[in-house]
């Protein structure tokens, strides 16, 4: 099973991406502005998400919403 960023490149444990597109977080007043740089991610059993740390708090993201840096 690979993990794949919205452009195709296989996402690996701990990698830095960024965001490509404004998103809303459900459940939280916080917005994730395009461009935000994400680090050290962690990949979950499904391969269109990952999960990691933005502002101390835990979020799961999709990973079409995504690009490896």
């Amino acid at each position: 099973m690979e993990t794949r960023d919205s452009n195709g490149n296989i996402l690996i444990e701990g990698d830095t991406v960024q965001v490509i597109k404004d998103l809303k977080v459900k459940g939280s007043s916080m917005n994730l502005k395009r461009g935000t740089v994400v680090k050290k991610i962690h990949l979950t059993s499904n391969q269109e998400e990952v999960d990691c740390r933005i502002n101390g708090s835990g979020i799961v993201l999709k990973t079409y919403f995504l690009k490896k840096v």
